[in-house]
């Protein structure tokens, strides 16, 4: 009984992403789930993405959070539409949050969403909502064992952007091992070690995604 629960919650959550994935396709919105630890710079990486595509193309944001809407505030400085998810203990974002959240975003007038999933390393990969792109932001000060300890999220990540760099010379981590241990798990994924405090590779994501996109 309690596993067909579970199949139950999952079927469910993948009839209402594949709707979530049809209205994205009719508004022509190109869709990534980004997805980390606390801590691991997600919505930095947010805002500096935001930047650097600034009239090349228009973004919209939706921010899932436990509680609090202090990262919509600073996205939302950057002028473009955000609609905030609390998940009020959840730790994760499902297909229907995200559902219900659509709702309240021009998507007519967006061609490309950036879902910031809740900080978590399990749950997030276990939810299709519908994207295109699942990226998976992971921080050096984390330390370069998370793929070990974590393979899903790997496994099932399309991008794995390497942040905070800039802290490399203080820390035991060696990024090439780290990309090599995650093409272990995952021959397709992109590896991009960046900062998004000093700016070092987020031009070369950034110019990736765009790629993606424009498909």
């Amino acid at each position: 009984m309690e596993i067909k629960v579970v199949k139950d919650i999952m079927g469910a959550n993948e009839q209402i992403a594949q709707k979530n994935r049809q209205l994205f396709d009719r508004n022509q919105v190109f869709v990534v789930n980004v997805m980390a630890s606390p801590g691991a710079g997600k919505t930095s990486l947010i805002l500096e993405t935001i930047k650097r595509l600034k009239g090349k193309v228009k973004v919209g944001v939706v921010e899932g959070d436990i509680s609090s809407s202090l990262d919509a505030e600073a996205i939302g400085k950057e002028g473009v539409p955000v609609v905030q998810i609390n998940t009020g203990g959840e730790c994760h974002l499902d297909a229907n949050m995200t559902s219900t959240a659509l709702g309240s975003l021009p998507l007519e007038d967006i061609r490309l969403l950036l879902i910031e999933n809740v900080g978590n390393l399990v749950c997030p990969a276990e939810f299709n909502l519908g994207e295109d792109l699942r990226v998976l932001v992971s921080s050096t000060p984390e330390g370069d064992d998370k793929p070990f300890k974590y393979p899903l999220m790997f496994h099932e990540a399309d991008a794995v952007l390497v942040n905070k760099i800039d802290l490399l010379p203080y820390l035991k981590f060696d990024v090439d091992a780290f990309a090599n241990t995650i093409r272990g798990i995952n021959q397709k994924v992109k590896v991009f070690p960046l900062s998004c405090t000093t700016g070092e590779g987020v031009d070369r994501w950034v110019d990736w995604l765009l790629g993606q996109v424009k498909g």
